[in-house]
């Protein structure tokens, strides 16, 4: 079992079977379920995720309830080593700091522990209470990936590049 990261508000743990309701549950809610998806078997979506090879993935708790997850990757090659992440909240929690919390505190463990010196995220372009979150940790748009992925209306839709430098984390 990994290392469970303590922020101002929240936890981030390692990820488990036993987590796997909540998170169908939060994926479920009609705000995630627009950005995320997972067509009609959730709990496989979620399982499959889980499991992806080279992504770790962290329940967000807060007063031990889990209140979301965030996930990170990384790019390895000396030439362009950079780690990536994302994150979801139950949207009972949005607005109240939690995912600001969650996303500094993984941006933190990965340039202290890790030693990334640039950290990447790509929300929907069109999502700005996420920009804004990644923002008040100092992620920097950087770019907008235009046609990037596709939307439960099954048309493209932009995402927006952003990164973070170590020396620039809020």
């Amino acid at each position: 079992m990994g290392t469970n990261l303590h922020g101002a508000h929240v936890t981030l743990r390692p990820v488990s079977a036993e987590d796997i309701p909540a998170l169908v549950a939060i994926r479920r809610t009609p705000e995630v379920y627009a950005r995320w998806r997972g067509g009609d078997d959730l709990a496989d979506a979620v399982t499959t995720d889980l499991a992806e090879p080279g992504t770790e993935t962290f329940v967000i708790e807060v007063g031990g309830r889990v209140v979301g997850a965030v996930q990170w990757y990384a790019e390895n090659d000396d030439e362009y080593r950079h780690a990536g992440m994302d994150i979801y909240l139950d949207p009972a929690h949005h607005g109240r700091g939690h995912g600001t919390d969650a996303v500094r505190t993984l941006a933190r463990h990965l340039v202290d522990e890790h030693h990334y010196h640039r950290l990447i995220i790509d929300p929907a372009a069109d999502n700005t209470a996420a920009i804004r979150c990644y923002e008040k940790v100092g992620f920097r748009p950087v770019g907008v990936m235009r046609q990037y992925e596709r939307g439960s209306d099954g048309t493209w839709h932009d995402n927006l590049l952003m990164d973070l430098l170590a020396a620039e984390l809020v």
